[in-house]
C-alpha cells in the first residue's frame, strides 16, 4: 500500500503545477423528456458564470471557452421544469457532453417561481429510481470505476461478496436482474458471467462512454420485463462532433485506449479497447489461477435530417482463466475452482424517428454468449466439462405518443429468436467436496431453437395538474415451456402533496421465463412455468433543499411458481446464482435437477435513502438504511431464509471537493450476515438445517484521493483508492477443508487492497 502511496505523491511533485491551461467546452442536447421532440431556444446557462448558450433547431448547444473546473450547468425553457446537472467537469481538450430531459410543467404565470432542483423525474418510473452521472460513478470509493460496483450503495441493494458484481435487489436471486445499454437487452455486462445469472467479477462496459445509468429497484412499466426485481438502463454518449479526440488510462484492474471524433458533419463515433492485466499481479502473487481479458466497445451516431437518427452499437468481451497447477497446493486450491473462459459480443442497428407529439425507435439487435467451463479434481481428472453457446436475433418496436399535455401512450413489441446448443459430460468422483448432480436422464447435448415474443401498452395521465396515474399491460411468451403465455398488469400513481412532498405507489404483476440452461440440460423441465412475483411499493419523498432529498420506501413481493428441485426438496434456485458456482454448491445453478413450478417466497423491507448532490456547497453523498425480510419455501413445505438474505444494509459513501484539483472522499458499508448452510462431521452439508445459520456481520471502509491536472490541450487524471481500509477481516462464507477434516473460514484474507488509476485525456 505504501508504494501505490509514494507513486500518487511523487506525481504531484513531479508535474508542474501551474502550466497554460486551454479552456473547455460543454456541449449537449436539451428535449422533451416524453416526445424526444428537440426543444428550439432552451437557455443552457453555467451557473454562477456568465457562460452560456441557447440551443439550436435540433435542440444542440455548445458551450465555449469554458475555463477548466467543475460546475452546475441549467437548462431552462417556458412550459418546462428546469434541471440542474451538478458534476459537470470542464477540461482541456475534452468536450464534456450533457443531455437534459425536460419535464413538461403546466404554465402558470402567477405562480411562485420555484428554484431548479438536482433530480430528475422518470416518467415510466414514479418508485424505486436512482440516476448516476458519469462523474458520480466514477469517483466512487471501492467501485474501481464500475457501473455495477457504484450502484451497490443504494437501498435494497446487497453485494454478495466484495469481488463480485452479483446483485441482490429487494430480495430476488441474481438471476432477476435486467440490462440494457442504449436500448439493447444484454443478458450479462460482466466479465466471466455466471450462465443463467447476472452476475461477475466485474463489468466489461467503458465507465468512459457512459452518460449516466439510471437504476430501478422495483415497480418499473410495462416496457421492461421478462425480470422480476431490477433495471439497470445504461446511456452511453455520442461521440464528441469538433474533432478527434482520445484518452489512455491504467487503472485497477485493466489498461485501455479511447477513440473518438465526428462523421461528417452530422455524426459521431467512439471506440475503446481494454486490456486487464491481473494476470501480471495474480502470477506475481503466486496464485494458482489467471483470469485475463479484453473488452471493446464501439458506437455511432448520424442525424439523417432534422426527425430521423441512426444508430450503431457494438460490444465484445473475450475472457480466458489459466490455470498454474505446479505443485499439490496449487492442484487441491484448482480442484475447487470453476473455470469459465468466455467470449461474449452484443450488437444493434436502431432508426429514430421523431414524430409530431412523439417517436418511434425500431432496433435490430444480436447477442451471442459462448461458456466454456471446466473442473478438474486435484490429479487433474476432468469432474466437470460444459460447453454451449447461446444466441439471440431481435427486432424490437417503441413508441411514445402524446394527445395532449396530460395524456401519454407508450406502446412497443419485441420479437426475439434464440439458438442454443452445447454438451457436458459430469465423471463421478470420491472426493466429497466435488459431488455433482445425483439426476437421472440428463442431456447431454442439445441444439434448440427458441421464440420469445412481448408486447406492451401504457396510458399515463396527469389530473389536476399534481396527479400522475400510470395504467398498463405486458404480454410475455416463450415456446420452450408448456404454459408460453404470461401476461402482467401494472399501475403506479405519483401525487404531489406540495412542491417539495411527492407521494408514490406502484403494484403489478411481473414475469420472467427460466433460463435456457434449466431447460435444455434436462428435458423434464419444459414443465417449468413462468416465474411469478406480485409486488406492490410506497414511497415518499421530500426535498429538504434543491439540491439534498431524503426517500422512505416500503414494498412487499410475492414469489409464485419458482423453479424448486424434486431431488433437493430444501432447494429453490432463487437460492443459486451467485459466486462462481461448481461442484462444492452441486452444480445447482444450472438447473440439472428435475425441476418444477413448486417453490414459494417472499420479502418484505423499508428503505431509507438520503442523498445530497455537488453544489455550491462542496460536498456530496449518499446514505442507506435497508431492513430485508426474505423467505423461501421449496417443496418440502419448510419456510427458509434466502441464501441472499441481508436484514440490514447501511451505506454511507461522500466526498469533499477541497478545490478544482484535489477531492476526496470515503464510503463505509455494514451489513449483518447472510444465512449459511453448517456441516456434518464427515465434511457434507447438512442440508436438514439449510441456511439455519447466520454468517459474521459484514463492514468495511474505503478511501479515495482524486488529483487533476490542466494542461495545453490535455488533462491528466489521478487517483489513489484503498479498500478495506482497517484489515476487516469479513468471512464470506465457510467451506470444508478435506485434508484437515474441518471447517475453514474463506474470503477474509484479501486484506487492505490499494490501487491507482491513471488517465490522460486529449
Amino acid at each position: 500500500m505504501y508504494r501505490f502511496i509514494i507513486v500518487f505523491v511523487a506525481c504531484h511533485f513531479l508535474v508542474p503545477l501551474s502550466h497554460a491551461q486551454e479552456n473547455g467546452s460543454i456541449t449537449g442536447r436539451v428535449y422533451d423528456a416524453v416526445t424526444k421532440e428537440p426543444l428550439i431556444g432552451a437557455n443552457v446557462f453555467v451557473r454562477e458564470t456568465s457562460f452560456g448558450a441557447a440551443t439550436d433547431l435540433n435542440g444542440r448547444f455548445t458551450i465555449r471557452a469554458v475555463p477548466a473546473g467543475t460546475y452546475r450547468v441549467q437548462a431552462s425553457v417556458i412550459g418546462y421544469k428546469a434541471i440542474i446537472a451538478s458534476d459537470v467537469v470542464a477540461a482541456p481538450g475534452r468536450e464534456t457532453q450533457l443531455d437534459f430531459a425536460l419535464q413538461p410543467t403546466a404554465i402558470d404565470l402567477d405562480e411562485v417561481v420555484v428554484e431548479a432542483d438536482y433530480f430528475r423525474e422518470l416518467a415510466d418510473a414514479p418508485v424505486s429510481a436512482q440516476t448516476l452521472s458519469y462523474e458520480e460513478i466514477r469517483r466512487s470509493p471501492g467501485g474501481q470505476e464500475d457501473v455495477i460496483r457504484a450502484i451497490s450503495v443504494l437501498p435494497g441493494v446487497v453485494q454478495v461478496s466484495a469481488g463480485r458484481n452479483d446483485l441482490i435487489v429487494r430480495g430476488g436471486a441474481p438471476s432477476e436482474n435486467l440490462y440494457v445499454v442504449d436500448n439493447l437487452e444484454i443478458p450479462n455486462i460482466n466479465h466471466f458471467g455466471t450462465q443463467g445469472a447476472t452476475g461477475g467479477p466485474l463489468s466489461f462496459i467503458n465507465l468512459d462512454f457512459v452518460r449516466d445509468v439510471t437504476f430501478t429497484t422495483g415497480g418499473f412499466g410495462a416496457r421492461y420485463g421478462d425480470k422480476l426485481s431490477s433495471v439497470m438502463n445504461i446511456q452511453l454518449k455520442e461521440g464528441r462532433r469538433d474533432r478527434l479526440g482520445g484518452k489512455l488510462n491504467i487503472s485497477a484492474t485493466q489498461f485501455g485506449a479511447n477513440g473518438e471524433g465526428p462523421l461528417g458533419e452530422n455524426g459521431s463515433f467512439l471506440f475503446s479497447a481494454r486490456r486487464s492485466y491481473l494476470d501480471l499481479i495474480f502470477k506475481a502473487a503466486g496464485f494458482g489461477f489467471v483470469p485475463e481479458y479484453w473488452d471493446f466497445i464501439g458506437k455511432a451516431n448520424y442525424s439523417l435530417d432534422r426527425t430521423n437518427e441512426i444508430s450503431f452499437l457494438a460490444i465484445g468481451a473475450l475472457d480466458k482463466v489459466r490455470f498454474f497447477n505446479d505443485d499439490e497446493d496449487q492442484r487441491f486450491s484448482n480442484s475447487r475452482i470453476l473455470g469459465n473462459s468466455q467470449d461474449q459480443y452484443f450488437s444493434s442497428i436502431a432508426w429514430k424517428h421523431l414524430m409530431t407529439n412523439g417517436f418511434l425507435t425500431v432496433a435490430l439487435g444480436r447477442t451471442f454468449t459462448t461458456y466454456d467451463f471446466l473442473q478438474t479434481d486435484s490429479l487433474l481428472a476432468p469432474v466437470f466439462v460444459s460447453n454451449s453457446r447461446e444466441g439471440e436475433s431481435s427486432l424490437r418496436a417503441d413508441g411514445v405518443f402524446l394527445f395532449d399535455r396530460s395524456l401519454e401512450l407508450s406502446f412497443g413489441a419485441q420479437g426475439k429468436l434464440g439458438r442454443v446448443e452445447g454438451d457436458f459430460a459430469w465423471t463421478p468422483t470420491s472426493n466429497s467436496f466435488l459431488q455433482g448432480p445425483d439426476i437421472q436422464n440428463l442431456e447431454n447435448a442439445w441444439d434448440t431453437t427458441a421464440l420469445k415474443a412481448n408486447a406492451y401498452v401504457q396510458l399515463a395521465r396527469t389530473f389536476f395538474s399534481n396527479l400522475r396515474v400510470t395504467v398498463g399491460g405486458r404480454l410475455d411468451y416463450f415456446n420452450l415451456i408448456d404454459e408460453p403465455v404470461a401476461v402482467g398488469p401494472r399501475a403506479s400513481l405519483r401525487y404531489a402533496v406540495t412542491d417539495l412532498t411527492t407521494l408514490s405507489l406502484s403494484g403489478g404483476t411481473y414475469y420472467q421465463s427460466p433460463s435456457y440452461i434449466w431447460l435444455l440440460s434436462n428435458p423434464a423441465n419444459t414443465r417449468l412455468r413462468h416465474v411469478r412475483v406480485d409486488q406492490a411499493v410506497l414511497g415518499v419523498e421530500h426535498l429538504l433543499q434543491s439540491d439534498l432529498r431524503v426517500r422512505v420506501e416500503g414494498y412487499v413481493k410475492n414469489y409464485s411458481d419458482y423453479p424448486a428441485s424434486t431431488e433437493r426438496p430444501y432447494l429453490v434456485l432463487a437460492n443459486t446464482g451467485a459466486g462462481f458456482g461448481g461442484a462444492e454448491e452441486g452444480f445447482s445453478s444450472f438447473g440439472f435437477d428435475n425441476l418444477i413450478s413448486g417453490g414459494e417466497g417472499q420479502s418484505r423491507g423499508v428503505e431509507l435513502l438520503v442523498q445530497k448532490r455537488l453544489s455550491d456547497i462542496p460536498l456530496y453523498g449518499i446514505f442507506s438504511l435497508s431492513y430485508n425480510n426474505t423467505e423461501y419455501t421449496a417443496l418440502d413445505g419448510v419456510s427458509r431464509p434466502g441464501s441472499f438474505d441481508q436484514r440490514i444494509i447501511m451505506n454511507l459513501s461522500g466526498g469533499w471537493k477541497i478545490d478544482e484539483n484535489w477531492e476526496v472522499s470515503a464510503k463505509f458499508r455494514y451489513g449483518t450476515g447472510t444465512p449459511y448452510t453448517p456441516y456434518l462431521a464427515d465434511g457434507r452439508s447438512d442440508f436438514a438445517a439449510f441456511n439455519g445459520e447466520r454468517l459474521p456481520d459484514f463492514h468495511t471502509l474505503d478511501l479515495r484521493v482524486d488529483r487533476r491536472w490542466n494542461f495545453n490541450a490535455w488533462n491528466l487524471v489521478t487517483y489513489v483508492d484503498v479498500q478495506n481500509v482497517y484489515n476487516r477481516k469479513n468471512v464470506q462464507q465457510y467451506r470444508w477443508d478435506p485434508r484437515n477434516a474441518r471447517v475453514e473460514t474463506a474470503g477474509g484474507a484479501i486484506g487492505i487492497l490499494p490501487s491507482i488509476g491513471i488517465s490522460a485525456e486529449f
